[in-house]
């Protein structure tokens, strides 16, 4: 096809290459002007007009900084031209595996008159693009028979006739995407990003492209730590010349990238336009989907070491049960009667079941292989193996960390057994007695401070919305403050826990801190908080302070003693494209809060007790993750009750709930 539009953002692009391009001609000249220079001095020498001792020494001064420049600048040129550029992480699909999606790709690329990618990858990520792995170090691209008919079609671009063939990207697809589109809106999206490999072949737009992922990759190699005293400082120079070439270049490698995007777009407008429109509609809503399921379903089970096998089959159901919620989605239920795009593959629940593996890397720091610690769990065993074993898991740590503090169980009358692990020993600890007595709360200050989702006992730890992407907060010290001040509260008390030993006559001093405890602890927490027991975040009475910061370093702990596989990359072969040791390369949530960790850990108590005095199931929900079921129906209105009673010490509501729900908070439950 031809048009303006295309014919623009072609030209534009490859203006812009040529500019990155010079860049790359005057660092050259650069480096050899001192050499040109000498080579004047040594040409007047011979010739004897530039005789005499003046000029015999300005030959040696010239002549060595022009050596050393010229080793120097033929180094450099040897790292960004060898050194191996990032590549996404992403599961290889072979031809063989999946025909009819190669058939789709090539029938568009047909369709819009461009090279078809060379191969095809899955990325658990709701995006698509094409990636370069033409660099020696990726190995040679696969090329199919079917792309030696046509050298290199795009004439109509503006590329002209008489072009070296440069070879086709590879195109990666979002995982999600196949499994909630249709056949019809997957290609419509795919479109524009097929119709990018026409720029794509254009040698100026390969070469600018190769030269800034090499300097890329150079400064990457310079930030390479663990090496000698020489090496750093040979790093150190070719890092600060390969930034100066990146700053140099930046703006135009920018709007080149600009004038590839705005022609392919261009070209593919006249592929499946109406549909185009609908099935971005389909991308924001796969997008939500995935990002619910990520951090509300998937993350709970990447830290009991069990890994979800079917995500991608997680994200039609998460946004099926959406539609049956919310009438706003009622329309997009009546695609599912479509051939989904997941049928494009041999076998899609193996590409499914990598691409979950491969997410649980990227997001959570899994290990690659399968093991004792890190099994895959379908979804039908979920509510047993993830949510069952996180909440008795979360009551044995909140019960460890109470005997650090010296909490003795309170008795009961008729309890089985007193020194057990009991809800009464959590609720009797947390209340303040002036709120206990009074009744007092705050008649607005419960409900407004945990907006959770219907029936998701957790929603206290997730407020942002379900289309906001997660980013990492970065805010690492956190967590190492309430550590510190954990190991100081646990230090005050274990100089005051003996006094308790001899007070069992006392009843009221068995569930309470004796004043003197309370006295030093007041004094410890009416100082610095730390990043985690502010204001805002950190829990409202002291006990629960001392109680949050002892959960949040026996946290710390128990990841500092997890196996290296646990939480960070496993064994993978050399041949691996991607640093392993920066798992997780996108975190899903930023540190949880101490007010959230001791939420989290008394919601998780209580369903304990749902489950063994009541007769209550751990769940899956789609969209909220882990829930209790009582009666057959989700426990709603849990988390307002449980925040009320860590942050004004009133125990009532959520009393009243036990007992309207049936249970009985004395007697023991079992534990991990």
């Amino acid at each position: 096809m031809t048009g303006i539009g295309v014919e623009l953002g072609a030209r534009a692009a490859r203006s812009r290459a040529l500019a990155v391009l010079r860049v790359r001609g005057r660092a050259l000249g650069v480096a050899l002007l001192p050499a040109a220079a000498e080579v004047i001095l040594l040409a007047g020498g011979t010739t004897g007009r530039l005789a005499g001792p003046g000029w015999d020494a300005a030959r040696w001064a010239v002549g060595v900084p022009a050596v050393l420049v010229l080793l120097a600048a033929a180094g450099i040129a040897v790292v960004v031209a060898r050194a191996r550029p990032a590549v996404t992480p992403t599961v290889p699909i072979a031809e063989s595996s999946a025909p009819d999606l190669y058939r789709l790709v090539r029938e568009l690329a047909d369709r819009l008159d461009v090279p078809a990618p060379s191969a095809i990858a899955l990325t658990p990520d709701c995006d698509s693009w094409l990636e370069d792995r033409t660099h020696p170090a990726h190995g040679p691209p696969p090329r199919p028979e079917h792309d030696g008919r046509r050298a290199a079609p795009g004439q109509a671009s503006g590329f002209g006739a008489h072009r070296r063939a440069v070879p086709a990207p590879v195109l990666v697809i979002g995982s999600p995407f196949l499994w909630w589109m249709r056949v019809g809106e997957l290609r419509a999206v795919l479109a524009p990003v097929v119709a990018g490999t026409g720029p794509s072949a254009q040698p100026d737009i390969a070469a600018a492209r190769r030269f800034v992922r090499g300097l890329d990759a150079a400064v990457a190699v310079a930030a390479t730590p663990g090496r000698c005293p020489l090496s750093r400082g040979v790093c150190a120079v070719l890092g600060w010349v390969a930034r100066l070439l990146l700053r140099g270049c930046r703006e135009h490698a920018a709007l080149m990238e600009r004038g590839v995007a705005a022609a392919a777009a261009e070209r593919a407008q006249a592929v499946d336009y109406g549909l185009r429109i609908v099935a971005q509609e389909q991308v924001g809503l796969a997008y939500a989907g995935w990002d619910r399921l990520l951090t509300r379903v998937a993350l709970p089970a990447w830290r009991m070491g069990r890994w979800p096998s079917r995500l991608d089959a997680g994200v039609v159901a998460a946004l099926t049960e959406l539609s049956r919620r919310d009438r706003l989605a009622e329309g997009f239920t009546s695609r599912l009667g479509e051939r989904p795009a997941c049928d494009l593959l041999e076998e899609p629940g193996a590409v499914d079941e990598a691409a979950s593996l491969l997410a649980a890397r990227l997001f959570h720091g899994g290990p690659a292989e399968c093991g004792q610690d890190w099994a895959p769990v379908d979804w039908q065993a979920y509510p047993e193996e993830v949510v069952d074993r996180t909440w008795r898991a979360d009551a044995a740590r909140l019960h460890r960390v109470l005997d650090s503090l010296g909490v003795r169980p309170a008795p009961h009358h008729g309890a089985p057994d007193p020194g057990g692990a009991t809800l009464s020993r959590v609720l009797d600890h947390l209340t303040e007695r002036a709120a206990a007595s009074t009744g007092g709360r705050r008649a607005e200050g419960g409900q407004a401070s945990a907006t959770a989702p219907d029936g998701h006992p957790h929603g206290h730890g997730d407020r942002r919305p379900a289309d906001r992407p997660v980013r990492d907060s970065g805010d690492g010290a956190s967590r190492q403050g309430d550590e510190r001040h954990a190991e100081h509260v646990d230090h005050r008390q274990d100089g005051h826990a003996g006094q308790g030993d001899h007070q069992g006559d006392h009843q009221d001093d068995d569930a309470h801190l004796d004043e003197h405890q309370e006295a030093h602890l007041g004094e410890h927490l009416d100082g610095d908080l730390g990043p985690g027991l502010d204001d805002d975040t950190g829990p409202g009475t002291e006990r629960s302070a001392a109680l949050a910061a002892g959960l949040t370093a026996a946290l710390a702990r128990e990841e500092c003693g997890a196996p290296s596989g646990a939480t960070a990359g496993g064994p993978v072969p050399d041949t691996a494209l991607w640093d392993d040791g920066a798992l997780p390369l996108v975190p899903l949530q930023p540190p949880r809060t101490a007010r959230e960790v001791l939420a989290d850990h008394v919601t998780a108590m209580v369903c304990c007790a749902a489950v063994d005095t009541a007769g209550a199931a751990p769940a899956l929900d789609w969209l909220d993750g882990p829930s209790l079921l009582l009666g057959g129906e989700r426990a709603a209105d849990l988390a307002p009750r449980v925040l009320q009673l860590i942050e004004e010490g009133d125990p009532g509501p959520l009393r009243d709930w036990l007992a309207a729900s049936g249970i009985r908070p004395e007697k023991p439950v079992r534990l991990v």
